[in-house]
């Protein structure tokens, strides 16, 4: 995958599509949306296999370090594979908007829907059939309190 990032450049990668959206602050959903696309576009450096890069878009209420906030959850998945090809671990880089709890975002419930590079499904559709769906409207209404990029392992 020569002339790809790698995935240790994946977070610094989204921070920077961010601000090149020139997210005013707070930013808004449209402006962290369009940046999470334009970085769901980029390839990485993984394996050409189905499950080793994927997109999450999950949405619901949590309780996070004090009272509950709605979440938007836009996220990467790489797959790390060990000297041996097989699974060694997941490193996943978030781009969490979180939200009052309003009652028209309580009342989206949870959702969740994955998309993988390499799995012969088309990422316009996928992006197109979220915003399709009428909790977008009701998301997209809304601006985040916080919006936070990190990068964990799991």
């Amino acid at each position: 995958m020569s002339g790809r990032p790698s995935i240790g450049e994946a977070a610094d990668l989204l921070r920077a599509e961010l601000r090149a959206s020139r997210l005013s602050s707070p930013a808004t959903t449209d402006d962290a949306w369009s940046a999470f696309i334009r970085f769901g576009r980029m390839r990485f450096g993984t394996a050409d296999s189905p499950d080793v890069d994927g997109l999450l878009f999950q949405y619901g209420v949590y309780t996070f370090d004090g009272p509950d906030g709605f979440s938007l959850d836009l996220t990467r998945q790489f797959e790390v594979l060990d000297e041996n090809g097989g699974h060694a671990h997941f490193v996943q880089v978030h781009c969490e908007l979180i939200y009052e709890p309003v009652p028209a975002l309580v009342a989206l419930g949870d959702f969740t829907s994955w998309f993988f590079h390499d799995s012969g499904e088309d990422l316009g559709r996928w992006l197109e059939a979220l915003t399709a769906r009428d909790a977008w409207a009701a998301i997209r209404e809304q601006r985040p309190m916080k919006v936070e990029v990190y990068q964990e392992a799991v």
